[in-house]
């Protein structure tokens, strides 16, 4: 078993951090959420009920203040256009921060989303993006629909709301995410075949099959839980798309090692880029790999 993945899963982690049918599908059989006997977590088609007011114009961007419907909460959101999208579409990612940080905070990048030509829309996740295992668990094995699946949803909502701007090309979407928030892009990913890939920064699985095989899980209920959380489950969905993981060898927060494991487990196509700055998250020396990924997936 991979050291310090799953066992942390089943004492109530804090880190920070079969086949999907159609949307369709799930309404006719008056369905908006459930999960297969294989884990995977399928959803109806998102809210796309949204309202945006100006908050800030510049050369550089302008950014709005976004609200919009999503399993039964409002989710707040900024959304920033880089200038000449009017005059042609351009590409837009769905941007997850880390437990703990805010949309607010997260602007650096989106600014330099802005700069490289893409719109974006960052969330304030629920929680802001921190996670309950146990409570989530609690949830699924009552019935209810867990605080994790409904932020996989928040993230599929954000990109219909996306897609539904003017001046965005609503066939080239991107998610991308850091952290617990990159776990979470993933999933969503692999939820949107319409999406271009995924861009997860400084994250990592938590090898609920290798768990399974090893004998370690072995109750159903729990294991459908734990698949449907888990960002490798979902590898199989991204491809052809293009899963990129981007993660500092002196991470902080998610050693580089779970990191390595959590990429083997991908199917191509798939790239792992290594830096060595000494933190979590997203940093000056992923600029490059990130801004070289994006436009290929984007072009």
């Amino acid at each position: 078993m991979r050291k310090g993945k799953l066992p942390l899963i089943l004492i109530g982690c804090a880190l920070a951090a079969v086949v999907l049918v159609a949307a369709h599908s799930l309404a006719n059989r008056g369905e908006e959420w459930r999960v297969t006997d294989d884990g995977f977590l399928e959803y109806s088609a998102p809210s796309q009920k949204y309202n945006l007011r100006e908050i800030e114009a510049s050369n550089d961007s302008t950014l709005y203040e976004t609200n919009f419907s999503s399993r039964g909460s409002e989710i707040k959101g900024l959304l920033r256009i880089p200038p000449g999208a009017s005059d042609k579409a351009v590409a837009g990612v769905v941007l997850l921060p880390g437990a703990t940080v805010t949309k607010e905070r997260e602007q650096g990048l989106a600014k330099h989303l802005a700069d490289l030509g893409l719109a974006s829309l960052t969330l304030d996740q629920r929680n802001l993006g921190a996670i309950d295992v146990q409570g989530d668990l609690s949830m699924f094995s009552k019935g209810k629909e867990p605080t994790e699946h409904m932020m996989v949803h928040d993230a599929l909502a954000a990109a219909e709301v996306l897609r539904k701007q003017p001046g965005i090309d609503p066939k080239r979407i991107v998610y991308a995410g850091e952290s617990n928030g990159a776990r979470f892009a993933i999933i969503a990913c692999a939820l949107d075949p319409d999406a271009r890939g995924v861009v997860a920064i400084s994250t990592c699985g938590y090898g609920t099959s290798d768990a399974f095989a090893k004998g370690l899980l072995s109750d159903p209920n729990q294991l459908r839980f734990y698949l449907s959380i888990d960002p490798e489950t979902y590898f199989s969905k991204i491809a052809p798309r293009k899963l990129v993981m981007i993660h500092s060898q002196n991470d902080t927060v998610v050693p580089y090692d779970l990191a390595l494991q959590t990429f083997a487990m991908a199917s191509g196509p798939k790239v792992l880029h290594t830096v060595n700055c000494t933190t979590h998250g997203y940093c000056a020396g992923m600029k490059a790999f990130l801004d070289e990924e994006l436009k290929k997936m984007v072009s």
